[in-house]
């Protein structure tokens, strides 16, 4: 059991956040994922195949004997998609090494426009679409 101070964590929330804000994703990609995350749970406590499998090996923050190291390890990516509640979604779980599986990600379903070549976001409403 991992124990700490109201003080670390407030100070680790605050890192992960400035981390997350520096990535540069836009506000209407992070609405769509934060409309959508609900999902999550159901789709893999539905989904009865895996989509996809990523295996890789990368660079982890790893914490050991007190310390924070970064260190190569194997990495599985596993992808679950979905059409639930009328919206067509990917859900990422990640594992490093070997160890307990986690939510990654959220993707929603993505359309090109052809002409300009940006993404249009579909929010599985066609009359709205």
């Amino acid at each position: 059991m991992i124990i700490f101070t109201p003080e670390q964590f407030e100070e680790i929330r605050s890192k992960g956040e400035e981390i997350y804000k520096s990535i540069g994703r836009t506000e209407r990609d992070q609405y769509m994922r934060f409309k959508l995350i609900h999902l999550a749970p159901e789709i893999l406590r539905l989904s009865n195949t895996i989509q996809g499998i990523l295996e890789t090996k990368k660079f982890e923050r790893i914490r050991v004997n007190n310390r924070t190291d970064t260190i190569l390890k194997p990495v599985h990516y596993y992808e679950f998609i979905a059409v639930i509640k009328r919206n067509r979604v990917k859900v990422i779980l990640k594992q490093i090494d070997f160890g307990d599986k986690f939510f990654w990600s959220i993707i929603p379903f993505w359309g090109m426009d052809t002409n300009t070549m940006t993404r249009l976001l579909h929010d599985g409403i066609p009359e709205e679409d």
